[in-house]
């Protein structure tokens, strides 16, 4: 291999390496919140006597306050890029996408795009309602 290609493909190793780890981070995460997502809403469901998706409800709520704990010690330099990721990403992600739903959305707000945010917050739960909606007569009548 001539000499000037052996940093560039240092640099492709170097590279293909981190993004490897930061996968294979969120995939842990990932496994560990949806486990943790499970079981706290089982635990919750089974301890209540109501129709209403209280475990689910719960678990929402505890992932956007986690969520803007890490964001919160993101933006002060206490938590790196890779930790945020696995954290967020990862073990949030599995644990509740509403959480991501929720920063995103704050975010927006905090940045001034009111107007985002709120086309955001109506489209993701109208939307999503009719997409549910639609997929499931979609496979009942078809």
């Amino acid at each position: 291999m001539q000499k000037w290609k052996q940093p560039y493909v240092q640099f492709q190793y170097i590279m293909i390496n981190k993004t490897m780890k930061i996968i294979i981070a969120i995939g842990a995460g990932s496994f560990i919140g949806g486990v943790c997502r499970y079981l706290l809403s089982l635990l919750i469901q089974t301890k209540t006597t109501t129709n209403f998706p209280l475990g689910t409800l719960i678990v929402n709520i505890f992932g956007c306050f986690f969520i803007g704990l890490v964001f919160g010690f993101f933006d002060k330099g206490q938590v790196s890029h890779e930790w945020k990721l696995f954290l967020a990403t990862g073990i949030l992600g599995g644990f509740t996408t509403f959480s991501a739903f929720s920063i995103e959305t704050f975010t927006l707000f905090r940045e001034g795009h009111a107007g985002y945010a709120l086309i955001y917050v109506f489209a993701s739960v109208l939307l999503g309602l009719a997409a549910t909606y639609g997929a499931y007569l979609a496979v009942k009548h078809f």
